[in-house]
């Protein structure tokens, strides 16, 4: 008589932890029907074990991911293991919303869902049992931390003035395109661009003017690119641009349309308003080229050229007219003083 008064009080403490444990726990037959529904899963959907036992999973809460979860639990059915769900390949398997003070700022509550196999006394596996932990906090914080490294590595690669890369950045995104190069000989071009008259716009106009100035060359400058070009602030009034698959006549292309915008927008200032135009350089990489520093040389080569004839042009770099300079067969656009 005692013992079974023990064993009944070892199912009651059982069924009494089950139902105000802090995780959520479901028991589901071989066809999905709900055997047991904690206090848990009470408390955070709203329904009661006495309105869900016997019911279908999936019926019920039509807001499940039905085919994918149903592929893990055939899994589990099958192969007799466990199987694990992350809040990161799923941030939740059901959609709970988040109560918790401290992650506040999580719209719903984040999970992590173990599948386990439940045998009956001949071996089979006749059930199978869902346990819902809520991670919201690990989660969040996480995230939080991740986002924060984020931001932390962008600030770390970015000009403050110009938002643009820096230059430390920016030349390894040159060195990775020169390596690209070097090991499968295809396209890319450099281009250098300089503003044209800067010292007299800070001599003029004043350096908090001449900074304006950059940041609005910046702005039409990353308006004007593609998402796999790479441009950053080579030196104090000069910029960069890696081209990656892009030929020396279509980056002059590029360069006349940003050339063209520059010239046609103004910059105001104290109520004055500045005219600014650019000077272009460009470089086709190709068996000329012995290196990243080299390919910024021959851009710079070019771009000289294109400030010594006249500026607010383009002028791409060719190896024939640096080996005999009496021939001029650069592209430049016409010269606009």
């Amino acid at each position: 008589m005692a013992n079974d008064q023990g064993a009944m009080n070892e199912l009651h403490w059982l069924i009494d932890m089950v139902q105000t444990i802090e995780v959520g726990l479901v028991v589901l037959d071989r066809d999905y029907h709900i055997q047991l529904w904690n206090g848990f899963m009470e408390n955070h959907s709203g329904i009661a074990p006495n309105a869900i036992k016997g019911k279908n999973l999936f019926t019920s809460l039509p807001d499940l991911p039905a085919a994918w979860l149903k592929q893990k639990m055939e899994s589990v059915f099958m192969l007799k293991n466990r199987t694990f769900i992350s809040w990161e390949q799923r941030p939740c398997v059901f959609t709970f919303n988040n109560y918790r003070p401290i992650t506040g700022r999580a719209d719903h509550m984040y999970q992590n869902v173990t599948l386990l196999p439940l045998a009956s006394l001949t071996g089979q596996i006749t059930h199978i049992s869902m346990i819902i932990y809520d991670v919201t906090d690990i989660a969040v914080n996480k995230l939080q931390l991740k986002a924060a490294n984020q931001q932390l590595e962008h600030l770390s690669q970015t000009d403050d003035l110009t938002q643009l890369y820096n230059r430390r950045h920016w030349q390894t995104c040159l060195d990775h395109e020169y390596d690209l190069f070097s090991r499968y000989q295809g396209v890319a071009s450099l281009v250098m661009i300089d503003i044209d008259h800067f010292k007299h716009i800070n001599d003029t106009y004043g350096h908090v003017a001449g900074d304006k100035v950059i940041a609005h060359i910046a702005y039409q400058l990353s308006q004007s690119l593609r998402e796999t070009d790479r441009a950053g602030r080579y030196g104090g009034e000069e910029f960069a641009v890696v081209m990656p698959n892009t030929s020396g006549t279509d980056a002059w292309h590029f360069t006349e349309r940003l050339r063209e915008r520059i010239a046609e927008s103004t910059v105001t200032f104290d109520g004055l308003t500045i005219k600014v135009t650019v000077s272009l350089g460009i470089c086709e990489i190709g068996k000329h080229i012995s290196s990243s520093s080299n390919w910024i040389s021959c851009s710079d080569k070019a771009l000289y050229e294109a400030k010594q004839t006249g500026r607010n042009r383009s002028v791409i770099y060719s190896p024939e007219a640096q080996a005999a300079p009496e021939v001029s067969v650069a592209v430049a656009s016409p010269v606009s003083a």
